[in-house]
């Protein structure tokens, strides 16, 4: 597979946008995917934001392996990087963002209000790749729907502020993906559950990734979910099974693969074989 490239200008822009802004904010807030939390973490973030404060939020952790995610959160916080697992979409441990915040800050505050100066809003830029649930987060901690969120890759183009209460300012930013993806298999994680758009790479490709990683550590999970008996080695005879268990057949009982492609990756983004965190944490150690 070719080096993968995919910078939209939008992204371009915001990554500009975010190095003149970044000298306002107190805080950065790195969203990350808690299925790939070493896949969808951008490697240009830490660039961008240099010294400041960071604070990783695993969002969608309800949908991740709970032992795995675990072993991330020990990852991040031995790197020095207070770490919360959350998911935006329910609330789970959005509740618990301010304090933290406020932990991690104490100092800083401190020191302003030794100086005499009246404690302001804490102002926080929230970063991450496409699609990992800015917008949702941000609705959530406003309490209302200020907000377009969508379950699809670059529905934000634009940085703006937001006010969270009295006490708290985010600045919501564009999604933003690196210029180019070195690793094969990052970029399949990322396609997979649905980060960068599926023209991106090719479909089939992407699917017999996810083929391979049920067989390694889901299989009982594929093969009910199908009815069906893998054999990893015969990726034909798994698309031709799936095809005739699922009734997706072109005129003729031929295999519609194009709608195998679909099922697979509907069923593999909404939980279908259960709970899963893709990045395993013994590989990046």
């Amino acid at each position: 597979m070719k080096q993968i490239q995919w910078y939209p200008g939008h992204m371009a822009k915001t990554k500009k946008e975010v190095k003149e802004k970044i000298k306002l904010i107190d805080v950065v807030l790195e969203l990350l995917d808690a299925r790939i939390p070493y896949s969808s973490q951008n490697p240009v973030i830490k660039e961008l934001t240099g010294n400041k404060p960071r604070v990783i939020l695993l969002n969608k952790a309800d949908l991740s392996d709970p032992v795995e995610l675990d072993k991330w959160v020990s990852f991040f916080e031995n790197q020095g990087v207070k770490t919360l697992k959350i998911n935006s979409l329910s609330g789970m441990g959005v509740d618990k963002i301010k304090g933290v915040l406020k932990v991690v800050l104490k100092d800083k505050i401190a020191k302003e209000i030794s100086r005499g100066r009246k404690e302001r809003p804490i102002r926080a830029m929230i970063l991450g790749i496409p699609n990992v649930g800015k917008s949702t987060l941000i609705n959530r901690l406003a309490s209302k729907k200020k907000l377009i969120a969508e379950d699809r890759p670059g529905v934000t183009r634009q940085t703006q502020y937001i006010r969270v209460g009295q006490d708290f300012e985010l600045l919501d930013t564009p999604g933003i993906l690196w210029p180019k993806f070195d690793s094969k298999d990052v970029a399949f994680k990322l396609a997979i559950t649905g980060a960068i758009k599926d023209n991106i790479l090719p479909m089939d490709e992407v699917v017999i990734f996810g083929f391979k990683f049920l067989n390694k550590f889901h299989l009982d999970q594929f093969e009910k979910r199908y009815s069906i008996e893998v054999d990893i080695d015969d990726i034909l005879k798994i698309y031709n099974d799936i095809g005739i268990k699922r009734g997706c057949l072109l005129p003729g009982n031929r295999i519609n693969y194009e709608r195998v492609n679909e099922l697979f990756l509907h069923d593999f983004r909404h939980q279908k074989f259960g709970k899963m965190t893709l990045d395993k944490v013994n590989d990046y150690v």
